[in-house]
């Protein structure tokens, strides 16, 4: 085969996991688009096949593995090369190669940049080593995209996979982030997603002091830029340094995604977080009353091993105290490495039962607080149609796409990826109904 007989080939992919992983895979699919492939979004007529896998929890993994069930049985129609990618090789790389010999390539994440150089060696095509490339091919609508300013983790958390699966923090340099925003913003973006797994400790390995605000700085002053967001931030890391730079610069939406985890104390130590309830306290209640137009959010995991129906009954009730209007509930996942796998585990049906009573309390602190801001006039973004509902779906800087409370606007003049005026004329069924000024 020739490179021009490969370059027919039509490619597409499974995207799986989070924000950070899908920028890994837009960059490997920029690349590919870049030389001349013809990226397809229906994998039934791709030629080449690209699973790029999550590996965090043990429902990714189930997750990660039917999808790759699926690719192999697309070999049988017009698929012939079967690529894994994603944090599901750095964490079962061997067990994964002997349960899918029909898989053609497995690529390690630090080897995403050469994507290129193993479609070529499956199809033994002779190449140079012109195969590194800096382009990027967004999966998302035009009008935001992820920026990814770190990888890994310190932090160790002892429920965590992520240190072991990512490795150590390694911040991104601040003049390649800078550059891929202002190549962001000359294709459309208008919102950028900063992301990281910690994007408070950003720059502390690079420059030996945390950089996130100087970032931030440099980012705001990109024109065609409208809006910045952060995910995510540690409640420990967060300095009146980077709340007060939110809070009076325009580009920046305020809104605070702090994974607090838990509020008791000794969940917390046995966690390995750094923060500890009083802190968390007077962190939200801080942000509350001195930042009080921020919209907070957080998640929470519930079942940790060793979680007493007293301590559980405390992150209730700290709920309750702290209303937040979004917020995510996860049971506790046991993972094989970890340092909490040797704890004492809750059994699953007493998880079960605590989420679904915690899921009831957090709806009706929602509800209030949505129902409150009824009559309200935002800007908002408009990031999809729902052909269903007939209606158009926008966010306001309060809402991460995806996770968050959106917008439902009845009106057919509106423009995908612009921003209109909206009044907030009533909330129900958990999302916001809203009328163009």
């Amino acid at each position: 085969m020739t490179t021009e007989e490969l370059m027919t080939k039509k490619v597409s992919a499974i995207s799986l996991g989070c924000d950070k992983n899908r920028v890994d895979l837009e960059h490997m699919l920029g690349a590919l688009s870049d030389f001349g492939f013809e990226i397809i979004s229906d994998i039934n007529e791709a030629e080449i096949l690209i699973v790029n896998t999550c590996a965090f929890i043990s429902s990714a993994v189930e997750e990660a593995i039917q999808n790759i069930i699926l690719a192999t049985k697309l070999k049988s129609n017009k698929c012939e090369k079967v690529i894994v990618t994603g944090c599901l090789n750095e964490r079962y790389l061997d067990d994964i190669k002997k349960e899918f010999p029909e898989v053609d390539a497995f690529v390690r994440v630090k080897d995403d940049d050469q994507i290129l150089k193993v479609i070529f060696d499956l199809y033994s095509i002779e190449h140079k080593d012109r195969f590194k490339n800096q382009g990027r091919l967004l999966t998302t609508p035009l009008n935001y995209a992820y920026l990814k300013i770190a990888d890994g983790c310190n932090n160790g958390c002892a429920y965590c996979t992520i240190p072991r699966i990512r490795g150590r923090y390694k911040s991104v340099p601040m003049e390649d982030i800078v550059k891929e925003a202002k190549t962001l913003a000359l294709r459309g973006v208008k919102e950028l997603i900063v992301v990281a797994q910690d994007v408070t400790r950003y720059g502390e390995d690079l420059y030996g002091k945390i950089m996130l605000v100087p970032l931030l700085e440099k980012l705001s002053k990109i024109k065609e830029i409208k809006w910045i967001r952060l995910h995510y931030l540690y409640p420990e890391m967060i300095t009146d340094e980077l709340l007060d730079f939110m809070n009076d610069n325009e580009k920046m939406c305020k809104y605070l995604d702090i994974p607090l985890q838990h509020i008791d104390n000794k969940i917390l130590y046995d966690m390995n977080r750094r923060c500890d309830e009083q802190q968390t306290r007077d962190l939200i209640q801080k942000i509350k009353e001195k930042y009080p137009k921020f919209a907070l959010r957080t998640t929470y995991i519930i079942g940790f091993p060793g979680e007493t129906k007293k301590q559980f009954n405390k992150l209730v009730q700290f709920v309750q105290q702290y209303p937040m209007p979004n917020v995510g509930f996860f049971p506790y996942y046991k993972e094989d490495k970890t340092k909490a796998y040797y704890m004492k585990q809750v059994p699953k049906f007493i998880k079960k039962r605590r989420l679904k009573k915690i899921y009831a309390v957090q709806k009706i602190v929602s509800d209030s607080l949505n129902k409150n801001r009824i009559g309200e006039i935002v800007e908002a973004v408009v990031d999809s149609y729902d052909d269903d509902n007939e209606c158009f779906i926008l966010r306001d800087q309060y809402s991460s796409p995806q996770v968050d409370f959106v917008i439902e606007v009845k009106d057919k003049n509106l423009e995908l990826g612009k921003f209109y005026k909206v009044k907030i004329v009533d909330y129900n069924q958990d999302v916001f109904k809203g009328e163009i000024i």
